[in-house]
C-alpha cells in the first residue's frame, strides 16, 4: 500500500477554524503523511496537532517558523509509516520513513523555500544534503516560493 501524501501551504495555523477545515479535509481524504507549509508556527505541540489530525497514532516533526513567517510541519500515521530519522533544516523537513506494511525505506521532504532568489541556493544545498545522507527513494514537496 502506498500512503497517500497531502502538502498544503496552509498561510498560518493561528486561528481554530482553521484547525478544523483541515482537520476535516484530512479526514475526507483519508491522508497518511500530510505537509503543511508556512505554519507561521514557533512552536508546535501535541495539542496542536491532534486539532488538525485526531488520530490517536499521529506523529510529527517540525521547522519552527522564523517570526511571523515560515514553518513547516510533517505529520504521519505510525500504523502506516514509522519514522527511521529525521532533519531539520532552514528550509525543510525530512524524515527517512519505513512503510509498515512492507518494510520499504524511503525519505521525505517538506519544503517552504526562500523567498529571496538569493537564498534559494541553501534550500538546493539541504536537500542535496539530505539526499546523500540516506541514498533512499525520496518524495519531495511543498512550497518553493518560485514563480
Amino acid at each position: 500500500m502506498k500512503p497517500k501524501i497531502v502538502s498544503w501551504n496552509v498561510c498560518g495555523l493561528n486561528e481554530v477554524e482553521k484547525h478544523l477545515r483541515i482537520q476535516h479535509l484530512l479526514r475526507e481524504w483519508k491522508v497518511d503523511i500530510v505537509c503543511l507549509q508556512e505554519t507561521k508556527l514557533k512552536l508546535i505541540i501535541r495539542k496542536i496537532v491532534r486539532s488538525i489530525w485526531s488520530s490517536n497514532y499521529v506523529d510529527w516533526v517540525y521547522l519552527p517558523a522564523s517570526g511571523a513567517s515560515g514553518g513547516v510541519v510533517v505529520m504521519w500515521d505510525r500504523l502506516v509509516v514509522e519514522k527511521v530519522d529525521n532533519q531539520i533544516g532552514r528550509y525543510m523537513v525530512a524524515c527517512s520513513f519505513r512503510r509498515v506494511s512492507d518494510g520499504f525505506l524511503w525519505t521525505f521532504a517538506g519544503v517552504y523555500g526562500p523567498n529571496l532568489d538569493v537564498d534559494r541556493r541553501l534550500l538546493w544545498d539541504e536537500l542535496v544534503g539530505v539526499h546523500c545522507w540516506w541514498e533512499l527513494p525520496w518524495c519531495i514537496e511543498g512550497d518553493f516560493n518560485v514563480a
